[in-house]
């Protein structure tokens, strides 16, 4: 079909062979929608004018662009979203129960389950490219641009029109055969293909996800401050960790699944498609002691190409300074994480002495002076 011939029945086939082309290509779904999300925008500017997205400046430098497509991306009329499941595929059938149990290990490093694979922004923009490509080889040129969580995008908004899931209390997406563990990516196009129809919300009067959430950062049906979530705290947080909210942070050294496996769709969580997302660096049994004695440069090579990657040596030595901490919680003072402790005691960083610190006296340690960064 060449852009010259762009007519409804075309665009209806091509819309069905994207699809196809998608599931080839890994992924579990592909919709269409279009870019209206002016039903969005009042709930972005209220969460950005709360204060709710914490050190993610990002969220507000765009305005509103991030809920007008078309303006991020001038002439787009539609969007292709797709989703991308991501639990490993040799993962038991207890995987929540799993999941849940290693955060009562006190020494046990928890990473969230989408981060002990390969980076998922590199994975479906190199398939979304493709797709794009495909697309491209039957229209001829046409105007298309891909994103997976590296825009100003909103992305689950776009996948709700598409008809991939509904939004969840806990403010991730839901579908009702995949439950929640599987990424978002899509193409803005300027092809006016045939939009699908949204899917129904299926939370009901269930709120697990609002009761099991360690630092109550799920503050009502559907609203998340960011400041109080460990996935925050961990990730995209830059500076210290607020003193008051590390104990309830654990063991979780990356991110926090406690939401996605207290849910109950997540009995229907899939396996991914592809071998990308398999664990690495056993970072599914890791032990808090071991990590944190990985030195930058080992930190850098066994991370390639890793999201984990992305927060820095220093950033990573804090979470796991401050889950070290937690452990004299659950299991008393330990000579294995003191001493490990203690080696971290003058590291260069300030922030990481902080952190070392802070759990040296939970393990009912004090240290000599700090030494100035």
């Amino acid at each position: 079909m060449q852009p010259s011939s762009r007519d409804p029945s075309a665009l209806a086939e091509l819309a069905r062979t994207i699809k196809q082309w998608g599931r080839e290509l890994g992924f579990a779904d592909v919709g269409i929608a279009d870019v209206d999300l002016s039903h969005a925008e009042a709930g972005l500017q209220a969460w950005l004018d709360a204060g709710r997205h914490g050190e993610m400046d990002y969220m507000a430098s765009h305005g509103m662009k991030r809920a007008r497509p078309a303006e991020l991306v001038p002439g787009t009329v539609r969007v292709i979203s797709a989703r991308m499941d991501y639990l490993p595929i040799d993962t038991p059938t207890d995987w929540r129960e799993r999941e849940q149990a290693r955060l009562s290990e006190p020494g046990a490093a928890v990473v969230s389950i989408y981060a002990r694979g390969r980076d998922y922004h590199k994975v479906l923009r190199s398939r979304l490219q493709q797709l794009a490509e495909r697309i491209e080889s039957v229209t001829g040129e046409f105007g298309f641009r891909v994103f997976t969580d590296s825009a100003p995008v909103m992305e689950l908004p776009l996948a709700e029109k598409a008809g991939l899931g509904w939004r969840g209390k806990h403010t991730l997406m839901l579908n009702r055969e995949a439950g929640s563990m599987f990424f978002l990516g899509e193409i803005l196009v300027d092809l006016p293909l045939p939009v699908d129809a949204p899917a129904s919300a299926h939370c009901g009067q269930c709120h697990a996800c609002i009761d099991i959430c360690p630092t109550q950062a799920i503050v009502g049906p559907g609203r998340l401050d960011a400041r109080r979530c460990i996935s925050y705290l961990t990730i995209e947080l830059k500076s210290s960790i607020p003193p008051e909210l590390r104990p309830l942070i654990g063991n979780r050294v990356y991110g926090c699944d406690d939401c996605q496996t207290a849910c109950p769709w997540n009995k229907f969580a899939q396996r991914a498609l592809v071998p990308d997302f398999d664990e690495r660096n056993a970072l599914g049994s890791a032990q808090m002691v071991s990590l944190f004695g990985w030195s930058e440069e080992e930190f850098n090579r066994r991370l390639e190409g890793s999201p984990i990657r992305r927060i820095g040596h220093e950033r990573w030595l804090r979470n796991l300074a401050v889950g070290l901490g937690n452990a004299a919680a659950g299991a008393g003072a330990q000579p294995d994480i003191v001493a490990a402790l203690q080696a971290r005691v003058h590291h260069p960083s300030a922030m990481v002495q902080e952190h070392v610190r802070w759990a040296l006296a939970c393990h009912g340690v004090t240290p000599s002076p700090a030494t100035s960064a």
